[in-house]
């Protein structure tokens, strides 16, 4: 108990030494502070982005008054999932994670992602936060509740349950591979989600309702005290779904799916991988002038890199001087990437270049150069950097 005027105590942490905490909460573990925030992520998030999903899908069928969908109705709903859980997990996954599913937070506890005991919290917080969406959804909008996961008349139940099935699978194995596996695009990860949502709902909403997500179909069916017999495909389809995903998840992983295209997230430099045992490999069995995925030959660069030297090599270039004479002879190649050139201003530097008596690289040819390849000084000068995209000072 803090009383005003007095300095409050903070617990301690060893990672963050300087890290506070509010008055009448440093009694709390941190394991137990970090569950709870977790926790209220999930269900603020849950809540946000059932609540605008639901509010879309209220609005289309309260315009189709009874009516089968139509193709305008069905983007409409699909446009307001994808988006709102696409915004949504932008900005809770720094807080929770932004899961808002009970099929994906069960997923992420089978890879190791998160500890079975959070998981478990975790869900209950997105159920909780389902039901409270379809009960907010109900109490403002005029009309009876109608955002239900149904089957359509076309469709079995057997049917539904392969059709949830796949469909969660799909969503699972992309916030594996944009979420879970870091890369140079995960901050991005959230459109992507969003994406594989609206895909997904296209693909279902017609036939099943596009659930996905037990806490999606549990809501409504709460508020409205209705549970059609086929309810438990919305639970057992997402978690077969759920599963499918983690398998393939866990083959690719111990097959090394990162060898079979090392230079997918580089920039063209980071052709050499490193094995199981530590060691650098690079042979991957294409042609020495495809050592990255770009085309290009790096394996001088990538061995100085290997290496940890950065003694520049010597190299033999053929200069054509303006004499119809040949010559050999010794240029230094630098160790740091060269500017981009003037020419095509794309870092393109051909072999037959000789340097201008302003010191700035013109191409050699019998006739006059054209405005296209001789660019002014203060073009080259200020021109962006090849390796980092930034303005040269």
């Amino acid at each position: 108990m803090v009383l005003p005027g007095m300095k409050p105590k903070y617990t301690e942490d060893p990672k963050r030494p300087s890290e506070t905490r509010l008055p009448g909460f440093g009694w709390l573990p941190n394991r137990i502070r970090h569950l709870f925030i977790a926790c209220l992520g999930e269900f603020v998030g849950t809540f946000l982005f059932l609540f605008f999903a639901f509010a879309a899908t209220q609005v289309a069928n309260n315009l189709l008054n009874g009516k089968r969908m139509d193709i305008e109705s069905l983007m409409y709903i699909s446009l307001a999932f994808g988006f709102s859980l696409a915004v949504n997990v932008w900005i809770f996954f720094r807080i929770s994670g932004g899961l808002f599913n009970p099929a994906v937070t069960i997923a992420m506890g089978l890879i190791g992602a998160v500890p079975w005991l959070n998981a478990a919290v975790l869900v209950v917080s997105q159920i909780l936060a389902g039901i409270a969406a379809a009960g907010m959804v109900s109490a403002l909008f005029p009309g009876p509740l109608s955002v239900r996961t149904t089957l359509s008349r076309e469709t079995s139940v057997v049917r539904g349950l392969f059709i949830e099935m796949f469909l969660t699978a799909q969503l699972v194995f992309c916030i594996f591979m944009l979420a879970a596996e870091k890369h140079r695009s995960t901050f991005i990860a959230p459109i992507g989600i969003g994406l594989a949502l609206f895909v997904a709902e296209m693909a279902g909403v017609y036939f099943t309702g596009g659930s996905l997500n037990p806490a999606r179909s549990f809501g409504p069916a709460v508020v409205l005290r209705s549970f059609p017999s086929y309810h438990w495909i919305y639970w057992l389809g997402p978690l077969l779904g759920a599963i499918v995903a983690v398998f393939f998840y866990r083959l690719i992983k111990a097959l090394e799916y990162e060898t079979a295209n090392p230079g997918a997230e580089g920039n063209g430099h980071e052709a050499y991988h490193m094995n199981s045992k530590g060691q650098a490999v690079h042979d991957d069995g294409r042609p020495s002038t495809r050592h990255g995925t770009d085309g290009a030959n790096e394996h001088d660069f990538a061995s100085q890199l290997q290496s940890g030297k950065r003694q520049p090599s010597r190299i033999q270039r053929q200069v054509k001087p303006s004499s119809n004479t040949a010559t050999m002879e010794h240029i230094e190649k630098p160790t740091h990437p060269e500017a981009v050139f003037a020419q095509g201003m794309d870092g393109h530097r051909s072999d037959n270049a000789v340097n201008h008596p302003d010191d700035r690289p013109r191409a050699q040819h019998k006739r006059a150069s054209s405005n296209y390849e001789i660019a002014s000084d203060r073009s080259y000068r200020s021109g962006p950097d090849a390796e980092s995209g930034s303005s040269m000072s």
